[in-house]
């Protein structure tokens, strides 16, 4: 796991040098191993190492081809690099392709073998998680690529040329990106916490697309840059054959074993984090099956009970004899690590503190890899939405009918919340069907809400295209996957985990598991019981007080702590933010106080990413 960077189109070599080493710096968090720069006329990459695999000095980047052709700089890790290793040393019969001579044992010259070898379709043979660049100097082009789900990220920026890393902040540290905000992308932050790709919260920086690649031609630097798709959730549905239920459990098992055995390869120490919940256990109940040796697990905890799930996670850990690590948390905690959790944001976000911290004490632990639970619940129907959503959309036909929304508008005004206010907007919509509905779920403030916030127009393009062949379930998970985890769950983690030099590994992402789930119909996943497929598929791992409790959560007591130890610094920045000219300063010191009042319609997570937003446009001096 690293940081990459570069540009093309700067001829200047001792300006690109100067770049690069900006642009390095700004990311040096994130490979602390070691550095390292290519630049020739017109081109130049850069690199920051976390040794992984193969900890050698064999593994520096930028990393050249045998025959010097072709440069590569990489952020990720492919699984599958030990087999495709082996395909790639031997020539078949009548195949024009020549052996690959293979001088490391890294994952990192597997992919430059595989280039040299199928061309742009090489990410197609690729199981990982990955943001890679390789530049031809036969051909003076740059292919630029990441994995299918975006669980590693990468950004760019074109004007005369292109400039592209692994985080924003090394973009603007080039000194070439205007550091303007984005309006689009300032509705839509406002709108869902987070600004969903390929748009930024930094105006005419884009994020490459999960599953998409772009191909730079020096040559036409001038030309716009189209983002090429390889893979997507839309389309990769797999047409599984009817089975009967047990062995659709026993296929879902295997998948989730070997998804899981993939990602034990590591030259580093490495553990796993232990929530309490069904994702955490059962990733560390396989792992503990797999490994010799004892699996080290960590857990946050807190003094208030209400949030804590620590008798959870000390089960799991008794049950698998796990070296296991509690970090407690206290307002004072929060309150001292919360400057650095909020400089460690590459882009604003109204979650990831918690992140942060318990990947803090996992990298003081002496762990550089950990296992997540991440994706569990976008892809086993995990959410409460997935069960709303599915009812609205059997009941669209009802959807348009006079007075229909007239019992939700009664209902927001007697008891006003978050959730009356969504429930009103969505019966008001034109249609129920998931393309409509899905958004308006995952929203922070309904359009009317976000009216009064904001003096700009509203950018929001509300509604979904999704594949009709899949049945109501996986459509939602489609959505999710697509949305809520690629722009907000693994960017969380990417920058949170990576400003301790983590790596997070997530097998529930696997998308050969991923495909199969997506291709079963809805009468074998419906959440009955919480992600019944899911605890049926892995039965006798967990106890059952444990995979049939209602769903926690992972959050820290805001609620609390922003009434308290933390009122100054929100206030002192929703003042502030408030000042700014897209905003409406009467709303939103309104909604502030409201949150003060403890107003049920008012709640933190309202509050707070407007208080993360106005730090970041402040710690980046973004004119705004």
């Amino acid at each position: 796991m690293c940081g990459i960077c570069g540009i093309v189109g700067l001829t200047d070599k001792e300006a690109a040098e100067r770049v690069i080493a900006k642009m390095n710096a700004a990311i040096a968090h994130r490979g602390p191993d070691d550095e390292g720069a290519f630049i020739e006329a017109g081109i130049a990459l850069g690199h920051r190492r976390l040794s992984i695999i193969d900890l050698s000095k064999n593994g520096h980047q930028p990393m050249f081809s045998a025959d010097g052709r072709f440069a590569l700089v990489y952020n990720g890790e492919l699984y599958n690099f030990k087999n495709l290793r082996l395909e790639l040393q031997r020539s078949k019969v009548g195949d024009t392709n020549a052996a690959y001579s293979f001088r490391t044992q890294s994952d990192s010259e597997v992919i430059i073998a595989a280039y040299q070898r199928w061309g742009v379709d090489c990410v197609k043979y690729f199981n990982g998680m990955f943001a890679f660049a390789i530049w031809d100097k036969q051909k003076e082009e740059l292919f630029i690529a990441r994995d299918r789900l975006g669980i590693k990220p990468l950004y760019y920026w074109q004007n005369k040329g292109i400039i592209f890393a692994s985080e924003i902040r090394a973009l603007l540290k080039s000194n070439l990106v205007p550091k303007k905000l984005d309006k689009k992308g300032l509705s839509d932050y406002v709108a869902f916490q987070t600004v969903h790709g390929p748009a930024t919260i930094i105006e005419d920086v884009k994020m490459l697309l999960p599953g998409h690649y772009l191909l730079i031609k020096k040559s036409g630097i001038n030309i716009p840059v189209k983002q090429q798709k390889y893979w997507s959730l839309q389309d990769s549905k797999v047409q599984n054959p009817v089975k009967p239920y047990d062995q659709i459990c026993k296929d879902v098992k295997e998948l989730f074993f070997a998804s899981v055995e993939r990602r034990l390869v590591a030259d580093v120490p490495f553990g796993a984090f232990l929530s309490g919940g069904i994702d955490s256990g059962l990733v560390v109940a396989v792992m503990s099956k797999l490994m010799r040796e004892k699996v080290r697990t960590f857990s946050v905890t807190f003094a208030e009970s209400e949030y804590s799930e620590a008798p959870y996670s000390e089960q799991v850990a008794k049950q698998y004899n796990t070296e296991h690590r509690e970090i407690q948390l206290s307002p004072h905690d929060c309150f001292f690590k919360l400057p650095e959790a909020l400089a460690a944001m590459d882009h604003p976000s109204g979650d990831g503190v918690n992140t942060y911290i318990v990947s803090e004490a996992t990298k003081k632990a002496g762990i550089t890899m950990a296992l997540s639970g991440l994706g569990s619940d976008e892809l086993f129907a995990g959410y409460p939405l997935f069960k709303r959503l599915n009812k609205l959309e059997k009941l669209k036909w009802v959807s348009g009918f006079p007075l229909v929304s007239m019992p939700f508008k009664i209902l927001n005004m007697v008891k006003p919340s978050p959730a009356s206010n969504k429930l009103l907007e969505m019966a008001e919509l034109p249609n129920w069907g998931l393309e409509h509905t899905y958004s308006v779920t995952r929203e922070t403030f309904t359009h009317k809400e976000l009216e009064r916030l904001l003096k700009i127009p509203m950018f929001l393009d509300r509604k979904l295209e999704l594949n009709r062949e899949y049945d109501i379930l996986s459509r939602i998970s489609v959505a999710e996957l697509s949305n809520y985890l690629p722009d907000v769950l693994l960017r969380d983690t990417d920058q949170m985990s990576m400003a301790h030099a983590l790596e997070v590994r997530v097998p529930f992402l696997d998308y050969t598991l991923v495909e199969y789930v997506l291709g079963l119909p809805d009468n074998v996943k419906y959440p009955v019981t919480p992600k019944k497929l899911l605890t049926d598929a892995m039965k006798g791992l967990l106890p059952e007080n444990i995979t049939n409790r209602k769903k926690m959560g992972f959050t820290f007591p805001w609620n609390v702590w922003m009434r308290t130890e933390l009122k100054v610094f929100c206030e002192g920045n929703i003042n502030s933010l408030s000042d700014r000219e897209y905003f409406n300063k009467k709303n939103v010191q309104s909604l502030w106080n409201d949150f003060m009042d403890g107003r049920p319609d008012a709640p933190w997570y309202k509050v707070w990413h407007l208080v993360v937003l106005e730090n970041w446009i402040k710690e980046n001096k973004i004119d705004a």
